[in-house]
């Protein structure tokens, strides 16, 4: 509003939709015969005067109704469009001249009520007509009132089907940015989820180390408090990344980590990696399963072991993860598994969570490959 005021100028999108008021104006075009009815050089004038009315009425009621589409497309609308004319071609016969005027005002209330197919047909009679009546009551001299029809018809509906279509534009493009705000919304709220999971729970049981430790082995714990430094600093590096939306994570990054984590909650970690190399997009994917899974497992578990597979053809990539432990805790995933899933299925692929059938607890994780270079990789890491 106040760049508005400072400019002096109105911005199009300031100025509303056009609406039945902007019809209003050429109902002008009718003075002829209103001057003419005044002078008393009409005959019948209460007859006249009476159809100028219902004119009026009938015109002022289907041009506001046009501006809404529930209302432009109902029965009442094209029977109000009917009388319209039925009074038009009235006036038009019995007076003849200036009230020949109402074919294009007439032309006027159609281009602003019919869409699509019904709108050249519909022009085209009208003028034909107009034609007739002009040339029946006034000669070539009224030839201009059907070219003025057709015109008035034609140039009226492209406006009005113009001004609808920047209108849709302009809604489609809002609902494009309330989209996209929400997509961001929920990108923040999972990635804030996943790193600060991860990360106190790596904080927790590294402090727990570090108290079992400092009695017995102070170099030890403070090998222990030095990590919870780094990892404080690292969380605080993701979450600005995370912020700002460029955090790209790292299968192996996250493999390294959560081989860590288990190891320092004193359960056997073994990673197994094989197949292609991954596309950055799938390893980033891969990378989330792996540390929200491994956090899981420290947190919930009170599992032993765990083992994490990465394999990989040309097509598809799979990602499992298996522990010993109690399971989540129930079959239904967390809130964290549950935003993965939908993010790989935004990818194209798949990721399931429940008891093993061996007990325990497992995770698998697929995703289609859309890039990988040739040249397998094949690692494997025990504690």
């Amino acid at each position: 509003m106040r760049a508005k005021e400072k400019s002096g100028r109105s911005r199009p999108e300031d100025l509303g939709p056009p609406n039945g008021f902007a019809m209003l104006p050429w109902l002008l075009m009718g003075m002829g015969s209103f001057s003419n009815l005044l002078q008393g050089k009409t005959g019948n004038p209460w007859l006249a005067g009476l159809g100028l009315l219902v004119f009026n009425s009938l015109y002022i009621n289907v041009v506001f109704r046009a501006f809404n589409k529930q209302a432009r497309e109902a029965r009442v609308t094209k029977q109000s469009l009917l009388a319209l004319t039925a009074v038009t071609f009235a006036l038009a016969i019995g007076y003849g001249g200036s009230w020949l005027m109402f074919f294009p005002l007439l032309g006027l209330a159609t281009g602003s009520v019919l869409r699509g197919r019904q709108l050249v047909p519909a022009g085209f009679a009208l003028s034909i007509s107009a034609a007739v009546v002009g040339g029946l009551r006034e000669g070539w001299d009224a030839a201009g009132i059907a070219y003025g029809t057709f015109l008035s018809v034609m140039v009226t509906a492209a406006i009005l089907a113009l001004a609808e279509t920047v209108k849709e534009l302009r809604t489609t493009r809002e609902e494009l940015a309330r989209t996209a705000v929400e997509k961001e919304r929920l990108r923040f709220s999972r990635d804030l989820h996943d790193l600060l999971g991860h990360t106190l729970s790596v904080i927790v049981v590294k402090a727990e180390a570090t108290r079992r430790l400092a009695p017995r082995d102070l170099d030890a714990a403070l090998g222990q408090v030095a990590d919870i430094e780094s990892v404080g600093r690292q969380a605080l590096t993701e979450i600005r990344e995370a912020v700002t939306g460029y955090r790209e994570g790292s299968l192996a990054t996250e493999l390294d980590r959560a081989r860590d984590l288990l190891d320092a909650a004193g359960i056997e970690a073994v990673v197994r990696q094989s197949g292609p190399p991954l596309a950055p997009q799938t390893a980033a994917l891969l990378g989330w399963v792996v540390r929200e899974s491994a956090t899981n497992v420290v947190r919930h578990s009170k599992a032993t072991r765990c083992e994490i597979e990465v394999t990989g053809t040309a097509e598809r990539t799979r990602l499992l993860i298996t522990d010993d432990g109690r399971g989540v805790g129930s079959t239904a995933p967390g809130s964290g598994l549950k935003g993965l899933a939908e993010r790989l299925a935004a990818a194209g692929g798949s990721l399931e969570s429940g008891p093993a059938p061996r007990g325990g607890f497992r995770v698998t994780a697929e995703l289609p490959v859309t890039e990988f270079s040739t040249g397998p990789v094949v690692e494997e890491r025990t504690p």
